[in-house]
């Protein structure tokens, strides 16, 4: 199936609407309800409650690189990132308090799941892992296996099973809400920076020099899906209309209509890398990364 247009019209979001941040280097974004809250380097955390026509600094103390944010609802959310940092807001991302901070400057966070408003996982270097069931008033940490391994990226599926990307092949999975957590298994063994549930039983896995896998049974068998891009691939999104966007390094986004099978090029003239993508109410994608925030028409 051809893409809408070979070249796409691109239309940054660094206008006088959106304070400087908006242009550094973003990492991550979620919805809080209608509201669309952004995190990036030093400690920055953007908010736009028009569907990014116009962006707002939220305030905070933090001046560590943030690297995930995630909302149980439109009011309380997690951001977490470098030096062990965990932030918490009850307003939708409007302010943010510390709940968590390490000396340690190793301890980077790089993703965090939050499964309601009292239960949360935060991921990251070295194998880090910290869960709270109390809304954050304690966060308990906890040891994954015998390789420090950097846990990238952590997924959630609409039937709650969860699923933990790494290091040399690392995938595990919970279907008791992170209490307990099994190996999978693939043939690949470099590192994989994402995870997609397409539905509860399709699942694809991401990772560097463009490969991805697929599993159509919640990650017990899968297989190798053919790309023609050979740089990292760093997030995927499913649209709306049904299509899945995969991106990362400087020019590589890809598209599939057929639940992941196969995939085809997206023509972009995005030239720097991309860490996260939003689908925004119009249809068109929102791409956080090493331009701030750009937004794209829909493949």
């Amino acid at each position: 199936m051809l893409l809408r247009s070979a070249v796409l019209l691109l239309i940054a979001v660094t206008t006088c609407a959106a304070p400087p941040e908006a242009s550094r280097l973003l990492l991550d974004a979620a919805r809080s309800g209608e509201a669309i809250v952004v995190v990036g380097e030093r400690g920055a955390i953007l908010r736009s409650a028009d569907e990014g026509a116009s962006w707002t600094l939220s305030p905070t103390s933090a001046l560590a690189t943030l690297t995930g944010v995630a909302f149980a609802n439109d009011s309380t959310g997690w951001a977490v990132g470098h030096d062990g940092l965990i932030l918490h807001s009850r307003d939708g991302g409007r302010t943010w308090a510390v709940q968590h901070a390490l000396a340690d400057k190793e301890a980077s966070f790089l993703d965090v799941c939050v499964l309601d408003a009292q239960r949360a996982i935060a991921v990251g270097a070295y194998g880090l892992y910290l869960s709270t069931s109390d809304g954050g008033a304690t966060w308990t940490s906890r040891r994954m296996g015998e390789d420090d391994f950097h846990f990238n990226r952590i997924a959630r599926a609409a039937d709650g099973t969860l699923y933990l990307a790494g290091e040399a092949g690392t995938l595990l999975r919970s279907t008791d809400a992170g209490e307990t957590w099994d190996d999978i298994a693939t043939d690949y063994d470099g590192s994989f920076f994402g995870l997609l549930p397409l539905t509860d039983s399709i699942v694809l896995a991401h990772g560097l020099r463009g490969r991805m896998f697929r599993s159509v049974d919640a990650g017990d068998d899968w297989q190798e899906v053919t790309s023609v891009q050979t740089g990292l691939l760093a997030s995927a999104i499913r649209t709306r209309s049904g299509a899945v966007i995969v991106a990362g390094q400087a020019r590589n986004f890809l598209v599939s209509t057929d639940d992941g099978r196969t995939f085809q090029p997206w023509a972009t003239a995005l030239t720097t890398a991309v860490a996260e993508l939003l689908e925004l109410k119009d249809g068109s994608i929102l791409a956080i990364g090493e331009a701030g925030l750009t937004r794209l028409p829909a493949p």
